[in-house]
């Protein structure tokens, strides 16, 4: 979608979809060097096994089994990307409106790095009047807790005009997407893909890269939130499947705005072959139960985590989450409907059933599909049963070193309502972050910051664990993301947590894993995960509403070893951030009307 020609959007995403298809069937992406004869063979050692369509548990001298919180490949390579944040006319589905973008696409570029390598990416703030920041969702950043990419956390906004370099290694492989972390900013399309390739623990031909699959407001999202703010989030238009959809204008015939010039995505498949595709939901409010008529899905992910493989027809997903699947083109050469399969049960959208995008085994085809769905959609906002979400790299939980047992709630104050962890809503300041504090040695820091300690006390592993009850009686579930770390799901029930009895329940042998979790309506969630990653690492549901609404808090991770990650160029960048955002104060048009995340 280019932001200067709404009317052309849909085939020029579909062109950029196709480029980076092109790479990601290339991986690994560093060169297969050959070696001289007359070098030693033992100093330059052949690689143990190649990743091919048959071996995909390979990858070099590593493999699936590779425990890789703990090793890394160095492949020497730094990959260099820029990404300049701005506006303009857009029309996705066919319905024209300002869009903020990624390059003028959304989604934005995609990220694409093999395991080991090294990034450098480069954000421009080029909109008119916000401040912006980019955040890699699901990545540990060990060691880089400075390029989180959180305003107000750990870093200050990028003023308009001015750009901010982010500088980390590539230690994890799958998929996951990046997307701003200032306000509302995402909803209004400023996001894109990340590809990690790496190992899998299944085979499959051809890697389709990602879908992305989201609600869509036919207004800016920041106008939106006036009417949520006060506990009634809107039902959007629209839906997309990688940033483009075909919008009914059939009833709107007397609004200019409503072009209905939208198409849907196609993917045009080979009969007989298996494809990797790779699922986001990046809604602002919404849970989808993805399928396509007539195949199944093979999940080979979770987040950013490799499980063992389970086949369904259809597959859940909460806001922030991921899923890696394999489908096999094994059925009549024909056209076939793939269904985002939006859950208006737990959020109501104008248009559900139309989030659609076409398979086709011909690709000269022109006719949409006529094939049905034998799926039943869920009544209910939860994730996918843990038990069927078993991580390939099997690590238990021990050594419970501390419990964070947190309260969920909602309260209506003066300006809007607020969701409350332990009775506090966080609200951040976008020029003072939690990390400017940590580097001026302050010890004491905002309550609205929700900030909670954690220190590792031994040399041994050892274990947080935090319990989220929610005690607002509304029964809504909520998808919460931490950053800087996976964590192991210990228990996701209805009902109280009780602090006597019902750890006894908690799984502790190699349970689920990921980096988004659903806390079930009037329910808890507990997680736990190692205090080994020091910085400033937010946790917040990820519904963007309640977000902004201050569902959150942060874990100020090892203060004391936080500068140590921390280069003198890295903290050169950080200041003049800093002052380059409070020097625009008064100048910038936007101003904070929410928690700031």
């Amino acid at each position: 979608m280019k932001t200067a020609l709404g009317y052309v959007l849909s085939a020029l995403v579909a062109s950029v979809h196709a480029s980076s298809l092109h790479a990601l069937r290339h991986s690994p992406l560093h060169d297969e060097r050959q070696i001289p004869p007359q070098l030693d063979y033992n100093l330059y050692p052949r690689a143990a096994c190649d990743n091919t369509n048959k071996s995909r548990h390979c990858w070099g001298n590593y493999s699936i089994d590779t425990n890789y919180y703990d090793e890394t490949p160095d492949t020497g390579v730094t990959r260099e990307y820029w990404l300049s944040v701005e506006e303009g006319a857009c029309a996705p589905d066919g319905y024209a409106r300002q869009c903020q973008t990624v390059n003028g696409t959304v989604p934005g570029p995609t990220i694409i790095a093999d395991w080991g390598d090294s990034l450098v990416i480069h954000v421009t703030n080029n909109l008119k009047s916000n401040g912006t920041a980019i955040h890699w969702h699901g990545l540990r950043q060990s060691g880089s807790n400075i390029y989180d990419g959180v305003p107000g956390i750990t870093q200050c906004a990028i003023a308009i005009g001015q750009s901010m370099t982010y500088r980390f290694k590539v230690t994890q492989y799958g998929s996951s997407w990046y997307h701003s972390h200032f306000s509302l900013q995402y909803a209004n399309g400023v996001f894109g893909g990340i590809v990690f390739n790496g190992p899998a623990t299944s085979n499959y031909d051809e890697d389709l890269g990602h879908l992305f699959l989201s609600d869509w407001s036919h207004v800016d999202v920041f106008t939106r939130w006036f009417a949520a703010r006060n506990g009634q989030p809107p039902a959007l238009e629209s839906g997309l499947i990688n940033g483009t959809n075909k919008y009914d204008c059939s009833n709107s015939t007397t609004d200019a705005n409503c072009t209905g010039r939208g198409v849907k995505l196609t993917t045009v498949v080979e009969k007989g072959k298996k494809y990797r595709l790779r699922l986001v939901n990046a809604a602002v409010d919404g849970v989808f139960q993805f399928s396509i008529d007539k195949h199944k899905l093979k999940v080979i992910a979770a987040d950013l985590v490799p499980i063992k493989p389970y086949s369904t027809s259809s597959l859940k997903l909460t806001e922030g989450q991921r899923y890696d699947i394999i489908f096999h083109a094994n059925q009549a050469v024909d056209n076939y409907w793939i269904r985002a399969g939006w859950l208006n049960a737990c959020q109501p959208n104008a248009h559900p059933d139309s989030i659609t995008s076409v398979l086709r085994y011909n690709a000269s085809s022109t006719e949409d599909p006529t094939t049905t769905s034998d799926v039943t959609l869920s009544s209910d906002c939860l994730d996918e049963p843990l038990a069927s979400l078993v991580p390939h790299l099997k690590i238990d939980v021990t050594n419970i070193q501390k419990s964070f047992d947190t309260y969920l709630n909602i309260s209506k104050q003066v300006d809007y309502i607020h969701w409350t962890i332990n009775t506090s809503s966080l609200v951040i300041d976008w020029a003072n972050p939690t990390l400017k504090q940590v580097f001026n040695g302050e010890s004491l820091f905002p309550t609205d910051y929700n900030v909670l300690a954690i220190n590792k006390t031994t040399t041994d592993k050892e274990w947080i664990v935090l319990v989220i009850q929610d005690q607002s009686n509304l029964g809504l579930e909520h998808p919460i993301h931490l950053h800087g770390h996976d964590f192991w799901i210990l228990d996701q029930s209805t009902g109280t947590f009780d602090a006597s009895t019902s750890p006894q329940n908690f799984k502790t042998k190699n349970p689920a894993r990921r980096d988004v979790a659903a806390l079930p309506g009037n329910g808890y969630l507990a997680i736990a995960f190692m205090p080994d990653n020091p910085g400033a690492w937010l946790c917040h549901c990820h519904i963007a509403w309640h977000a902004s609404e201050g569902l959150s808090l942060e874990f100020l991770e090892r203060e004391a070893d936080i500068k140590a990650d921390v280069s003198d160029s890295d903290r050169t960048q950080f200041d003049g951030i800093c002052q380059s955002w409070s020097d625009s104060l008064g100048t910038q048009a936007f101003p904070q009307e929410d928690s700031g995340i």
